[in-house]
């Protein structure tokens, strides 16, 4: 009889065990696609009808970590500070996404006056890539402008 109820408990654990696997890979397919890392590959800026086209593939760095809740950022120079180029920003907050709908409120920022404002973007993801478009605009640095950046996700490594 011991033995009968020493199955049962096995068979009780082992079937508790796979419904909670599959609950739990449920929970994890069910992430909004934006979420992850993603290096930024190229920034465009449209100011005042002039259109600056930054490449992010040579000598700078960018990425964007997205969760659930929050994003942040970190760019810097690849020279490591040493030269002219030198340059670090890192900011981050919280966002909400709605269909392509993105909008991030900037909540910490290297450059503190960016901080407080909320960015609103339309965002599309195909395959591994990452397009947000917006506008930028902060009244009291007379900022006010068009955003296009284009990202590739990055695998866990």
């Amino acid at each position: 009889m011991s033995k009968q109820i020493g199955l049962v408990i096995t068979i009780c654990t082992a079937i508790i065990s796979c419904n909670t696997a599959v609950q739990h890979n449920a929970t994890r397919d069910d992430k909004l696609p934006i979420q992850g890392t993603w290096k930024l590959l190229t920034g465009t800026l449209i100011e005042k009808g002039d259109t600056t086209v930054t490449d992010y593939t040579k000598g700078k760095e960018f990425i964007k970590i997205i969760n659930d809740t929050h994003f942040a950022f970190m760019t810097h120079d690849l020279n490591k500070g040493k030269d002219s180029t030198a340059e670090y920003v890192s900011g981050g907050g919280d966002y909400s996404l709605s269909d392509s709908s993105y909008t991030e409120h900037l909540v910490y920022c290297s450059d503190r006056q960016w901080e407080g404002n909320d960015f609103k973007f339309a965002v599309s993801i195909h395959n591994d890539t990452l397009v947000q478009q917006g506008v930028e605009k902060i009244d009291s640095l007379g900022v006010n402008r068009i955003n296009i950046e284009k990202y590739v996700r990055l695998e866990n490594r």
